[in-house]
């Protein structure tokens, strides 16, 4: 069952490539960038899979936070994300 996950990240090196963080973001079946460092992606993969796939693509000095997103949540959108995100946890196991 796919489930919704919020993926945050800080990158503390200024000017390292992380474009291999962001391709691998990339490779989930679904995924919305919402914001600079935020990431929504619907999976069958669980948190722990999720980090293991991109831990690669990170320094040991950056922050990395994965949790899963349930029906509790507010904020200040476009109206295309929150219809993206309606619609993933429509059918999320939660």
């Amino acid at each position: 069952m796919k489930r919704l996950y919020n993926v945050s990240y800080d990158l503390k090196k200024s000017g390292q490539d992380y474009s291999g963080l962001i391709a691998e973001l990339k490779k989930t079946e679904a995924w919305n960038h919402l914001l600079g460092s935020t990431w929504l992606l619907y999976t069958v993969e669980s948190a722990e899979q999720i980090f293991n796939r991109l831990k690669p693509h990170i320094d040991n000095n950056d922050n990395i936070l994965i949790m899963q997103v349930v029906n509790n949540y507010s904020g200040w959108l476009p109206n295309s994300d929150w219809e993206w995100i309606s619609s993933a946890l429509s059918t999320a196991k939660v």
